[in-house]
């Protein structure tokens, strides 16, 4: 069970992309699978691999002003992956949350 946490923690960079050791990278469309936003679409804008926290926004009700700290456990990755928002947040550029509302209807 240590080496599983230890190995969650872990992070690599490929081709300047920050992905840790679940897949998880900026850019990345996740699900929320528990608590009261359960079911709904977010984007990845931060990982904080210390605790096993990724950073989320919809650009509706989670803001890319205050994005939502959730649990790793909490979430399921799907194949959706946004290379220019990815850019952008990986270079500390503005993003808006118009053009995260944007992309996730798009899905």
């Amino acid at each position: 069970m240590y080496n599983l946490l230890v190995r969650l923690r872990q992070k690599i960079s490929l081709k300047g992309r920050l992905i840790n050791k679940c897949g998880i990278e900026l850019g990345n469309v996740v699900k929320s699978i528990a608590g009261r936003d359960k079911g709904n679409l977010f984007v990845v804008v931060g990982i904080d691999d210390d605790e096993n926290y990724i950073y989320l926004v919809d650009g509706d009700v989670r803001k890319v002003e205050n994005p939502k700290r959730k649990k790793i456990k909490h979430i399921e990755l799907t194949n959706y992956y946004d290379q220019n928002l990815a850019d952008r947040i990986g270079k500390k550029r503005k993003i808006t949350n118009q053009e995260v509302k944007r992309f996730l209807r798009e899905i």
